[in-house]
């Protein structure tokens, strides 16, 4: 979700080198920058298991592992590697945690809308209606001794883009720990991991997008180490149809765009997957059920940005947000 602004690539691209690698893969500009430590071997380890979680998780490509287990629904079930056994049950954790919120076989509501293609399109609310039927973790199986999976009724269809590059961008800390790399930022389309700590031992800063402005203005700026930091909001995928804007946060309870007050939701967690998957699900739970949920999952924290401009932190973000942007208003 390309939903962050990481303040410290620009304030250090010119004076650190070696540069950052970047490259399109997972449908976005994934960028990672090692700093002092790059080296082509190293950079080549990374971008070769993102385009291999690609080749088995993308929903657009052909004849990935997603696409046959989605061709083969209420069919048969279909041999898949172990990561995405791995995705498919923590997606399957949120799903249970968010009560549904969250819900990886989201993919026919996903295709109706089709917002951030070339064709969004509103749906007839007889469409909506049978498509909601064909959403339901539920009738996701995964059969971990035989390692296949089946979606139990024609028509159904995965959609792990919500929770995907949350698991790329933990393989690549995995990675970067083997080689012993001390520091790095890695940002996978806004997915942002801040990797160790600054050269000079300070933390991170990490720019929190304003969703009422210009892409890279942010509202204010987060200081960690070591920490992803993801965002969901209404201002990342969205299509303007009939003079109204409709956002890419869908429903699963109604079908619709999700309006709740609420403009966006950062998560700041020590795991990539789980700041991917709870932007979603809290955006979706809206402010009272996110905030309750993120919450229960210590150490995880939120930011939540309002329509009327407020702002509302979890206790320990607030250890590491200032705000910058005297619009806003940051609520105790």
């Amino acid at each position: 979700m390309l939903v962050l602004f990481p303040v410290c690539l620009y304030l250090l691209a010119c004076t650190e080198a070696p540069e950052a690698q970047a490259e399109l893969v997972l449908g976005t500009v994934c960028t990672i920058n090692l700093y002092e430590e790059g080296s082509p071997q190293v950079y080549g380890t990374l971008f070769s298991r993102l385009r291999a979680i690609e080749t088995t998780m993308s929903v657009t490509m052909a004849d990935t592992a997603v696409d046959r287990i989605n061709q083969n629904a209420g069919i048969q079930p279909v041999p898949v590697p172990p990561d995405l056994i791995e995705v498919l049950d923590q997606a399957i954790r949120y799903a249970v945690l968010s009560e549904g919120a969250f819900d990886p076989t989201v993919g026919p509501l996903v295709q109706r809308w089709a917002i951030g293609s070339e064709h969004p399109r509103i749906p007839e609310p007889a469409e909506i209606e049978a498509t909601l039927s064909l959403i339901n973790w539920q009738d996701l199986v995964i059969d971990h001794d035989a390692a296949t999976v089946f979606l139990r009724r024609s028509g159904m269809a995965l959609d792990l883009g919500a929770i995907a590059k949350g698991y790329a961008a933990d393989e690549m800390v995995k990675i970067l720990q083997n080689a012993r790399i001390k520091r790095a930022i890695i940002d996978l389309g806004g997915n942002i991991f801040a990797y160790g700590a600054k050269q000079n031992g300070l933390p991170w800063r990490i720019g929190v997008q304003n969703p009422l402005d210009a892409r890279g203005t942010y509202l204010g700026v987060l200081a960690v180490q070591h920490k992803s930091v993801v965002t969901s909001g209404v201002y990342e995928r969205y299509a303007e149809i009939n003079g109204k804007r409709y956002h890419h946060i869908l429903s699963t309870q109604d079908g619709y765009p999700v309006y709740n007050g609420l403009l966006s939701v950062t998560i700041i967690a020590d795991h990539s997957i789980d700041a991917d998957a709870l932007s979603t699900s809290v955006f979706a739970l809206g402010y009272e059920k996110g905030r309750a949920l993120v919450e229960s999952l210590n150490p995880i924290e939120a930011i939540f940005v309002f329509e009327d401009k407020r702002i509302q932190c979890t206790s320990g973000a607030l250890a590491w947000f200032t705000l910058s942007d005297s619009q806003f208003s940051l609520m105790p």
